[in-house]
């Protein structure tokens, strides 16, 4: 099989190879995917870069970046049924805890890793469809149904934000989001209700004005660290706070009493740890929306996979209206 793959941390350009490699046959509740397109998250090049804290070498010699991609089954082992192979295909944790993951034409992993992918669906948008599909899906319906509620979304412009906001009114939740600058005209064209620029002074207001001076129940944050003072201001009694980013505050400080006395739940997500149950929920609803063709992925650029360092280069960049893929034949 062809890959990329990397052995020390460092730039893009220094550390990721192109190289050949015989493919594994898969074990016994595993299958073998020939894949199509890779997807490229921001994940996998701070891990490639190694600026995850405490971090200081890859935990294996080498390691096939990205944990997910599309393509079709080409392989069963013994124990699962031989009529999965032709199977179109999605991948998620395709690199989580594994040393080979989807930025090569094959992956072997375990077979419920694979999911079978809607006749409908293009594989592109399998391939966008583990970390900021299920993300996107989680935050919105972790906590059950959103109909007739308010969810407000931080970050509505990035590619977890974008999807969030579609699944949200796909869902019957009126969405409040925050963008700055051209992201506010994306977060209206993903079809928010109300979009508000983050930087605002009074962003606070600014939120219950839009919700009739009601607390809203569900808020989704990008931004924990930075948004908590907001958040805690315009979070409703037993309401919930879903965050799954923080990077510009990664020690924040919570006003403690005030979210007591709402009893907040604060839900970090991390997608890799799903719960099994919680995971299928979230597959459902991803599966749901794009059959009612509720659910919009775009992809920004799509990379030969010789040209692997560029696309880890484009999502290090920052400011993407799409996702990053690697086409793995190309």
């Amino acid at each position: 099989m062809r890959m990329i793959s990397y052995e020390n941390f460092g730039k893009a350009s220094d550390v990721l190879h192109l190289s050949d490699q015989d493919l594994p046959a898969p074990k016994r509740g595993e299958v073998c995917v020939e894949l199509a397109y890779s997807g490229v998250n921001p994940s996998d090049v701070k891990a490639r870069a190694g600026s995850r804290p405490g971090v200081t070498k890859p935990p294996f010699p080498q390691i096939v970046p990205h944990s997910d991609g599309a393509g079709v089954i080409s392989a069963v082992g013994p124990g699962v049924d031989t009529a999965r192979i032709g199977e179109r295909v999605w991948i998620w944790n395709g690199q989580w805890q594994r040393a080979f993951g989807t930025a090569a034409s094959h992956i072997v992993l375990p077979d419920e890793q694979a999911v079978a992918l809607p006749d409908s669906v293009s594989l592109e948008t399998g391939a966008i469809l583990g970390i900021p599909g299920l993300t996107a899906a989680h935050t919105v319906f972790g906590g059950g149904e959103i109909t007739g509620q308010t969810v407000v979304i931080h970050g509505g412009a990035g590619t977890v934000g974008y999807l969030a906001i579609q699944l949200a009114k796909w869902g019957g939740a009126k969405v409040i989001t925050t963008a700055h600058g051209a992201g506010m005209a994306r977060c209206a064209s993903a079809g928010a209700d109300v979009v508000l620029d983050y930087k605002a002074d009074d962003l606070a207001d600014q939120i219950l004005a839009a919700n009739e001076g009601d607390l809203v129940t569900r808020i989704i944050e990008v931004e924990f660290g930075q948004n908590i003072a907001t958040d805690t201001a315009i979070i409703a009694p037993n309401g919930t706070i879903a965050a799954y980013g923080s990077a510009l505050n990664m020690t924040p400080s919570l006003p403690f009493y005030p979210l007591l006395f709402k009893a907040v739940t604060i839900d970090i997500v991390l997608i890799y740890l799903l719960r099994k149950a919680e995971r299928i929920r979230a597959i459902d609803k991803l599966h749901s929306a794009l059959a009612d063709g509720a659910l919009d992925c775009p992809v920004q650029k799509v990379f030969g996979l010789k040209d692997a360092a560029l696309a880890h280069e484009a999502v290090e960049a920052g400011g993407r209206t799409g996702a990053v893929l690697i086409n793995v034949a190309g």
